[in-house]
């Protein structure tokens, strides 16, 4: 048989030896379709005028809070995509150290009105609040990308990608916390989730809610639930906090409790402030406290045991996708890939591991 097919291949002109130096080398430059690869690869010859027409693109990335912090790796994120890809990056947000919406809301609106954006990745935390930008932006025909906070209500959601951290992922926090409790074998006491509730960030309320449900469960599941007051507030989305006095508050709030053996706070700006309140308190180590992010604060309290654990939502690919998803939904008409950034858990064994490279 094996003489015949040689036989067979000599007819044919078919050389043995080409044909096993192909099938090693397993080396591609073209594909199926006839085109090389080389020329796919680039980038097409009108990505560069789009809209603007002014021979690069230049995209806005707008968050509603730039004072904390909490940005600081998104907008690393972004500058390397946009650096990578030849894009021109204007980088805005909110002042303030805490969720201002108005603001953003405000940056924005001057935004869509430069005639020399081509792209905008903005964070939705207040759901409706962004469906006329998102309108204008449209009949501009400049695409949206947004990121870190996902409002499923926007204007042409399914057309949008989204970058970001389910609120969901807040109950690895949730169940952290209840599993804290059980190997330390702590035997009652108050649960505490603090929150801002009043500024209205529908995805915070969602975490903690998501967390509160986690730690029912997990104490529930061991038998333990009996034993413990968990209070998440009226609805389930968090004791109200003062933002004007946030650590004090949140003092207040755990001395009043005399018995508070666990908290949870789900945002950047609450879980450093109930770290420091338990240093004030001098309670380190003896509380399970978990929280959200993981900035240089929040490393540190892990560090000194006034934070048990932190979720960091790797906030470095909030920046960098977005970027990449508009550059490419303009060059190469690929849109609404959402990335889901998940929730990593992080305590004092590895804390030590992460924000090496602005990445927490």
């Amino acid at each position: 048989m094996k003489h015949l097919m040689h036989l067979a291949m000599l007819a044919a002109g078919v050389s043995l030896g080409a044909v096993a130096a192909h099938a090693q080398t397993g080396v591609l430059s073209r594909a199926v379709g006839g085109y090389s690869f080389e020329d796919a690869a680039k980038e097409a010859p009108a990505t560069k005028e789009f809209n603007s027409k002014d021979g690069r693109l230049t995209f806005a990335i707008i968050t509603h809070t730039a004072g904390n912090g909490f940005f600081d790796p998104t907008y690393v994120g972004a500058k390397v995509a946009a650096n990578a890809f030849g894009i021109n990056l204007i980088m805005l947000g909110s002042e303030a150290p805490v969720d201002d919406i108005p603001r953003e809301i405000q940056i924005i609106n001057q935004v869509i009105n430069d005639p020399t954006i081509d792209g905008v990745i903005m964070t939705t935390p207040q759901s409706g609040a962004y469906n006329d930008i998102v309108k204008k932006l449209a009949e501009r025909g400049i695409p949206v990308a947004t990121t870190n906070s996902f409002d499923p209500n926007i204007l042409n959601r399914s057309q949008i990608s989204h970058t970001g951290q389910d609120a969901s992922a807040a109950a690895i926090g949730g169940e952290a916390l209840a599993q804290c409790l059980i190997k330390n074998n702590v035997k009652g006491g108050s649960i505490i989730f603090p929150s801002t509730t009043t500024l209205g960030n529908v995805e915070v309320n969602n975490r903690i809610t998501a967390a509160f449900q986690a730690t029912v469960k997990a104490l529930n599941a061991a038998g333990k639930l009996k034993d413990f007051k968990i209070d998440a507030g009226p609805q389930n989305i968090g004791i109200d906090v003062d933002q004007n006095n946030i650590v004090g508050s949140i003092v207040t709030l755990i001395e009043s409790r005399k018995d508070v053996v666990g908290a949870f706070a789900a945002n950047g700006f609450v879980t450093p402030a109930l770290g420091d309140a338990i240093s004030q308190l001098k309670l380190n180590g003896k509380v399970c406290a978990f929280g959200f992010d993981l900035g240089p604060k929040q490393q540190e309290q892990i560090r000194t045991g006034a934070l048990t654990g932190s979720l960091g939502q790797q906030p470095f690919l909030q920046g960098f996708w977005p970027v990449v998803q508009l550059y490419l939904q303009i060059d190469r008409g690929i849109s609404a890939a959402n990335l889901d950034t998940r929730a990593q858990l992080v305590t004092k064994t590895d804390v030590d591991k992460v924000g090496k490279r602005y990445e927490n």
